[in-house]
């Protein structure tokens, strides 16, 4: 970069001359006779200057002032140095080590206190998106008391609460240390759920109801004691039946026409899912892969948001992190009990952050999400995207990933990311760590002769 200067004229952004400039996301130093500053290079021009983002005021004592706009002009730009970076770290609060910066000498770092806002994660498959989001839960748990509760269709994160064999150190030790509660489908820690305490919308979803559709039905469901009390297959049906009702005998029907009374989700004298994630552990893992039919995940799902939003007023923070977000979010979902699903959570991506009900969702691609919710994201991770299409989206719903940066994700090798958001210090494209607890899922090889 011998030769190039550059000039602000507002103190927040910057243009070089033309000349042998920094990469794309390089943050680089710009100094003057006066001072120094930190900037960000956001992009190239086809002329071979550059612009990008100040982001503070270098001073003598090596720390960075953020608030300073004062203009600048000939200043030398230069790589930032460690010193630099380590500042820009310490102004931020970014305390959560994910990696290291491709662009910069040091660790990639996010601030945990900004996980406050809904958070959209996206890379096509083989991107390692599972894998690295895994590294930033680690961080989550290890560095922060902001309790997690993982929709786990894949049973990626059944082992969040094991180490890997040979790992040490203090974030090692802070995992193991922590209350991370695993439920499953048929497991010691079973993952349940109890019909009686659901609302009579998610009531209703499940039997596929419609209240002026199906009236008698949803009227007898509104009455019935035996239904509210309990799905028990071996009374149930026969106190339904030998009722001269005939609502009740519909919604009987109805009932063994779904099979629910096979169901293995319903809870009987058991503990729901519901009052466990009530009781706060660190993390709580819902592996909904395990059920024998796809409805049962989905009373899951209603059963939690539900009571989650049912608690809202009490302000207790929980971060809900949705891993294949399409299963839950996606705008082409039709069934009653999907549609309700996904109903709710666009109501907590719109209204659920003041009242500490903050989302994580990890998908393939932003189309494959509804837009009311990816819209009401402030923070972002995107992996490899070959789709200039998904590119473009995701290039309308945040401003805050600048598009030189958004650019070069067809180009990352695996493990490799954009973070952009208030959970950054500034965009920075980032080379993610080692797990420090074992991936439940994985690929599966081809089989060799």
């Amino acid at each position: 970069m011998s030769g190039v200067l550059a000039a602000s004229v507002d103190g927040r952004s910057f243009t070089t001359s033309a000349g042998e400039g920094a990469p794309t996301g390089t943050l680089v130093r710009l100094e003057t006779t006066d001072g120094a500053w930190l900037g960000l290079v956001e992009a190239a021009s086809s002329d071979g200057a550059e612009v990008g983002r100040v982001l503070g005021v270098l001073g003598e004592d090596g720390e960075l002032d953020q608030r300073s706009d004062a203009p600048f002009r000939n200043a030398h730009v230069k790589p930032a140095d460690a010193a630099s970076v380590d500042a820009l770290h310490r102004a931020s609060h970014a305390t959560l080590e994910i990696g290291s910066m491709l662009a910069s000498p040091g660790p990639a770092k996010l601030i945990g206190t900004r996980f406050n806002r809904h958070t959209f994660w996206c890379g096509q498959s083989g991107s390692g998106k599972t894998y690295a989001l895994g590294v930033v839960l680690e961080q989550l748990l290890a560095h922060t008391a902001l309790p997690i509760v993982v929709f786990d269709p894949n049973s990626d994160f059944v082992r969040l609460g094991e180490l890997r064999d040979g790992v040490s150190g203090p974030d090692a030790a802070a995992l193991a240390s922590r209350n991370v509660r695993v439920l499953r489908p048929n497991g010691p820690d079973p993952l349940l759920v109890h019909f009686r305490s659901l609302p009579i919308e998610a009531k209703a979803a499940i039997l596929r109801l419609d209240p002026v559709a199906d009236a008698r039905e949803f009227n007898t469901l509104l009455h019935s004691d035996e239904v509210a009390t309990a799905l028990d297959k071996d009374a149930l049906l026969g106190e339904l039946r030998a009722s001269d009702d005939p609502g009740r005998q519909a919604l009987a029907t109805r009932i063994e026409n779904l099979g629910m009374l096979d169901w293995e989700v319903w809870a009987g004298p058991r503990t729901p899912v519901n009052e466990i994630v009530a009781e706060r552990p660190d993390a709580t893992v819902l592996d909904l892969g395990g059920f024998s039919t796809p409805d049962q995940h989905l009373s899951v799902a209603i059963s939690v948001l539900d009571d989650l939003w049912a608690r809202r007023a009490e302000r207790r923070p929980v971060l809900l992190v949705i891993d294949e977000a399409h299963n839950l979010c996606s705008p082409d979902l039709v069934t009653p009990l999907a549609v309700a699903v996904r109903e709710r959570i666009i109501q907590i991506a719109a209204e659920g952050r003041k009242y500490g009900l903050w989302l994580l969702l990890s998908t393939q691609r932003p189309s494959k999400i509804h837009p009311g919710i990816i819209s009401q994201c402030d923070n972002l991770a995107v992996m490899k995207m070959s789709s200039p299409g998904d590119l473009a989206q995701l290039g309308s719903y945040f401003g805050v990933a600048p598009a030189g940066l958004l650019a070069m994700s067809p180009w990352f090798r695996q493990g490799e990311a954009l973070f952009a958001g208030g959970f950054v210090p500034a965009p920075t494209l980032v080379k993610m760590g080692s797990r420090l607890t074992p991936e439940g899922g994985g690929d599966v090889g081809v089989p060799l002769r």
